[in-house]
Formats: structure tokens, C-alpha cells, sequence
């Protein structure tokens, strides 16, 4: 015939929580996306966007100039 399970202890539910600890993630999100967006719509102190001017590429022939400089000790070669 099979043992009855013993009592170790007695498990109690925990107390229900608060309405704050039930729901603090979703108002700090709500509260992070806004000051996100009071951020990114009012602190817009960068200067205008330049137009880029295209660059060269690399297979465009350079300006005529010294072809080697060599930098010495305090001018003296």
C-alpha cells in the first residue's frame, strides 16, 4: 500500500501587489518614450544639413605639388 504524502511545510499565496508594482514598467515606458520624443523634437540645436559636394575617386589625378616631403629634427636636413 503507497505512503500518504508527508507535510513538509504549508505554501501561502503572496500578497497581492499594489497597483505601482503591478504596472511601474508600462508607465516608465510611456514616461521614456515621451521624454524620448520631447528630446528628438526640441533640442534640435544641429547645425543644417550641407549639401555634399561629390569627392573625387580614387582613380582621379591629383593636384601638381612637391612629390615627397621629408620632415627632419628642427629644420635641419
Amino acid at each position: 500500500m503507497p505512503k500518504s504524502p508527508r507535510v513538509i511545510g504549508v505554501l501561502t499565496e503572496p500578497p497581492t501587489p499594489t497597483w505601482w508594482r503591478a504596472n511601474r514598467h508600462k508607465v516608465l515606458l510611456i514616461l521614456g518614450l515621451l521624454a524620448g520624443y520631447y528630446v528628438g523634437t526640441h533640442f534640435s540645436d544641429a547645425p543644417a544639413h550641407q549639401p555634399s559636394t561629390p569627392r573625387p575617386g580614387h582613380t582621379a589625378p591629383t593636384t601638381p605639388g612637391p612629390l615627397h616631403s621629408t620632415h627632419t629634427f628642427l629644420g635641419t636636413a
